[in-house]
């Protein structure tokens, strides 16, 4: 537009030029004063040229603005404005330019905004996310997708989807979500050692007509609820088999008792000792999975108080040394200082009990336990310590299972519920404490529970 402005004037001057040169040989025969004929025509000249300059100036030029603003806008420029001092029609003209550049540039802004809300949504979603167009190609893959498979987002996006997934069974939730054209859902795994159950949801993507555009996939990560659905499986069988033996022994003695003559004393109550044991045994059962139950609830609280390892060791010594004598086990308690804390009184005493009876049932004749306390600035270290059978180190990543066990047979002799580590290990975990295993085969265990000196 400024050269087509910049040629019209320079043709109109011309024109103007051309107007005058022939006006001034019109004249020439019949004017005697050359001097003043030429002073006519320059003066002519002079005038219509500035004429033309204002004409061009007051009516040209704004047009010429509006129309490179315009140009801007359409390349993408939406910050552009015309800056002219204009007048009527053209000021007007002007103005409503002015504000469509400004009603753009806000839109602009609003749509990089959604685009950035979006884009984080995404991205910080807790599934694994895939956009896929008609042809089969990806155009979005998300942080959560790029932390379960690997890679980076430029290694898939562009690429079609089966060449650079190899799941299969992704393959066919795309391929079915295509051919159905509704939600298809999966289950699959990935790895062998450390396996991720995954669940994928496809989802086709239709334009206003109704014409499917591609579709996204929704990858989650099941495997803690298939954890949990395996733990609870777990735990439904465990307490059914061991809830099993002494209700077996209890129906097989009771019927036993129901045959036997009545003066037959000695047999009754050898059997009757044998039914209160076993009823016993699952008191102690059922006992044992109301604490864990309770200790397990969110609501679950705790009555703190100050303790004192002194007071704390005191309670607990007659206890274990009683039962320690038995074995011909020597129990020892080893504290420099006094150490005190805040924490609930039973329910370290129970994690101690627990712990020390565990290490006499496992510790052979003559052997040694200890009971120690150690602290640091922000919490003090409570170690049992044994020179018992010592464990695997496989073992080590179980024993605060429900139910399991290192050596069945012993357990069950000595009457354990199979519960009494995971009750432990929770009672530490509402204290906000931490319990660590140290053990080798033959050479002993030592537990060290760390707890703060403040809840």
């Amino acid at each position: 537009m400024k050269d087509f402005i910049s040629k019209t004037l320079l043709a109109y001057t011309f024109i103007i030029f051309i107007v005058t040169v022939i006006s001034g040989l019109i004249l020439s025969p019949i004017v005697t004063n050359y001097y003043v004929l030429a002073a006519v025509l320059i003066s002519m000249f002079i005038i219509f040229t500035l004429l033309l300059f204002y004409i061009f100036d007051k009516y040209f030029r704004p047009i010429e603005k509006v129309s490179q603003t315009m140009d801007k806008l359409l390349k993408g420029n939406y910050r552009a404005r015309i800056h002219y001092s204009m007048n009527g029609t053209l000021a007007d003209l002007s103005s409503k330019v002015n504000a469509l550049a400004r009603n753009l540039s806000e839109l602009t802004i609003h749509e990089q905004i959604q685009a950035e809300q979006l884009s984080t949504v995404i991205d910080n979603s807790e599934s694994a996310l895939v956009l896929i167009d008609e042809k089969g190609y990806i155009h979005i893959v998300n942080r959560k997708f790029l932390s379960m498979f690997g890679g980076k987002a430029s290694d898939y996006i562009g690429f079609l989807y089966y060449d650079v997934l190899e799941n299969e069974q992704i393959h066919h939730t795309v391929q079915e979500t295509f051919l159905y054209e509704k939600n298809i859902k999966h289950l699959f795994s990935l790895g062998e050692e450390n396996k991720k159950y995954l669940e994928i949801v496809g989802a086709p993507i239709f334009n206003d007509p109704g014409l499917l555009r591609g579709a996204v996939l929704a990858i989650y990560d099941i495997t803690e609820f298939k954890n949990l659905e395996v733990m609870r499986k777990d735990f439904v069988a465990n307490v059914s088999h061991e809830l099993k033996t002494p209700i077996t022994s209890i129906k097989g003695f009771s019927e036993t008792l129901l045959d036997v003559a009545a003066d037959d004393t000695e047999t009754r109550n050898q059997f009757l000792q044998i039914i209160n044991n076993e009823s016993q045994r699952i008191k102690l059962l059922i006992d044992d999975l109301l604490i864990l139950s309770k200790l397990e609830k969110d609501e679950m609280t705790i009555d703190t108080d100050q303790i004192s390892t002194t007071r704390l060791f005191k309670d607990i010594y007659p206890i274990i040394d009683q039962k320690a004598e038995l074995k011909n086990i020597h129990f020892d308690c080893v504290y420099s200082d006094e150490i005190h804390f805040v924490a609930d009184l039973e329910k370290i005493k129970q994690i101690l009990i627990n712990l020390l009876t565990n290490a006499i049932n496992y510790t052979p004749e003559s052997g040694t336990i200890t009971l120690r306390a150690t602290e640091s600035d922000e919490e003090v270290c409570l170690s049992i310590s044994d020179t018992g059978i010592g464990m695997s180190k496989e073992a080590l990543s179980r024993i605060f299972e429900r139910f399991y066990r290192v050596d069945k047979a012993r357990s069950r002799d000595t009457g354990g519920t199979g519960l009494g580590l995971a009750i432990v290990k929770h009672i530490v975990e509402v204290h906000n404490g931490r319990i660590e295993v140290e053990s080798e085969i033959g050479e002993g265990t030592t537990f060290n529970i760390y707890l703060p000196k403040e809840q």
